[in-house]
Order: C-alpha cells, then sequence, then structure tokens
C-alpha cells in the first residue's frame, strides 16, 4: 500500500489550500481514511474522517465550517480543502487509512484503526 500526500505549502492567515492524498495497493472505496497532523512536542491529532465510499465525513471541532474532505474513487485520491486557514493550522500533515475495510468506530479521529500512512506534507500559515 502507497500513500502519498502533495498540496501543503505557506500560506497567509485567512487563506487557502487544499491537500491531495493518492492511495494505492487496495480498493479504494472500501476504506474509512482520513486526515491527521502534528507540530513539534505535540501528540498526533485527527483532523478529518471519511468513511468507507464517503458516506460520513467527520470533523474535528477545530477545523469544523472551515475545511472540507472528500475523496474521488475514479482517482484514488482523498483531499482536505482547508478554507479561513489560522496559524494554529500550522502542522505536517499525514493522510492515513484504516487497516481493516468497511469499519467505522465511535471516535473516528483515533489514530490506532488507522494502518497506512503517508510521510506527510507541510502547511505553514504565517504573514
Amino acid at each position: 500500500v502507497h500513500v502519498v500526500e502533495s498540496g501543503g505549502g505557506l500560506v497567509q492567515p485567512g487563506g487557502s489550500l487544499r491537500l491531495s492524498c493518492t492511495i494505492s495497493g487496495l480498493p479504494f472505496d472500501d476504506y474509512t481514511m482520513g486526515w491527521f497532523r502534528q507540530t513539534p512536542g505535540k501528540q498526533r491529532e485527527g483532523v478529518s474522517v471519511i468513511s468507507d465510499k464517503g458516506r460520513t465525513p467527520f470533523y474535528h471541532d477545530s477545523v469544523k465550517g472551515r475545511f472540507v474532505i472528500s475523496r474521488d474513487v475514479a482517482k484514488n485520491t482523498l483531499y482536505l480543502q482547508m478554507n479561513r486557514l489560522e496559524p494554529e493550522d500550522t502542522a505536517m500533515y499525514y493522510c492515513a487509512v484504516h487497516s481493516t475495510p468497511h469499519r467505522w468506530y465511535p471516535s473516528p479521529l483515533n489514530a490506532p484503526p488507522f494502518g497506512y500512512w503517508g510521510q506527510g506534507t507541510q502547511v505553514t500559515v504565517s504573514l
């Protein structure tokens, strides 16, 4: 399984970025997948998760109304559209995929069910 993120960069507060994650090596539409982020000295936190077949998106409270997660099965790609970015959104962003297909858990943003991870893409929000 290969998980490759792209789309990070430097953006001013209030700006937008779209992260992409290409996933290969498994049946794309059968797996819950999502985005996590981490800053130095802090634990990795779940940002947004979407269920298999894209039926159920879920967001951390801090990004609700600003970020949108989506998936394109034709392109085997997961997206995170990030709007109204804030300096607090600065982090390394990771794409992740569940280890087991067709699963959804009561706390979707917890990391343990995610067995496949990308290398990360840096997002910096600054003047």
